[in-house]
């Protein structure tokens, strides 16, 4: 990984492949390492960049608590950094909130179409922000970081998730999960759900969702009915069985962007 320093914040990130410039961003409490079978795929037919959040990558120093809003300040510097024209961001769970939020920022000309990936796109219920709430609390955020884990990882045997899961994302202290609590909360009390952030930029452009969970026909469904009256807006369901597409299916992820790009 190469390092860079945005403001007083080390990044680490990665460059592989030639072209068009894909942009990957993980979930909070995640780092490049979810990309590890999607990034080579891609890096076929693009340019990908691995970029690692303030605080994530292998440099984990950072000056101080920070927010969604620092996040995409940090990826629009770096962006100028390597002196990116365009770029189409790829982000995963609630790295989405940073990625619109950066889309919205740099507009049409900069970032053309975006893409988010297993993101929760309807209001959630209590059991969400129980959970939300659990990873907060100091007394209780390990066991709900736990049951989110045992959550995740369900009956897959897949070792790419299970160590994602209880390693990566494991080794994260109580001060990220926390902060990422925060910031989803905060996050869903303002917009309502990312529907309903995406419809807010300034300039909509096409986005697509590539997701596998929750299975419920509802789901799709309520993105399907988004979708009739914001064309730009394009669900892709997958026929994955868990909540990390990049891991268990990054050929039908990456052919999946690549059909969206075209």
């Amino acid at each position: 990984m190469k390092s860079i320093r945005i403001g007083a914040n080390p990044l680490t990130y990665d460059d592989s492949g030639s072209g068009d410039a894909i942009l990957l961003l993980s979930g909070w409490c995640q780092d490049h390492r979810l990309f590890k079978h999607l990034a080579p795929d891609l890096a076929r037919t693009h340019r990908v960049i691995r970029l690692d959040w303030r605080g994530h990558g292998e440099e984990r120093s950072h000056d101080g608590d920070f927010t969604t809003d620092d996040l995409a300040s940090d990826v629009a510097a770096f962006v100028d950094e390597l002196g990116l024209e365009t770029v189409v961001p790829v982000s995963t769970s609630h790295g989405g909130w940073a990625n619109i939020e950066l889309t919205d920022r740099l507009g049409a000309k900069r970032i053309p179409c975006s893409v988010v990936i297993d993101w929760i796109m309807v209001t959630p219920g209590e059991a969400f922000h129980t959970s939300i709430a659990e990873i907060q609390d100091p007394e209780k955020w390990e066991g709900g970081c736990r049951d989110l884990f045992n959550y995740w990882i369900g009956e897959t045997d897949n070792r790419d998730i299970v160590d994602h899961v209880n390693l990566e994302m494991g080794g994260f202290g109580y001060d990220m999960w926390a902060r990422s609590g925060r910031e989803i909360e905060r996050a869903y009390k303002k917009w309502g759900n990312p529907m309903c952030r995406m419809k807010a930029m300034a300039e909509t452009r096409p986005i697509t969702h590539i997701f596998s969970q929750p299975f419920e026909q509802e789901y799709l469904a309520a993105q399907q009915e988004f979708s009739k009256s914001n064309p730009w807006f394009q669900p892709a369901k997958l026929q994955g069985r868990t909540h990390f597409p990049t891991l268990e299916q990054p050929r039908a992820v990456a052919d999946t962007i690549r059909t969206f790009l075209q």
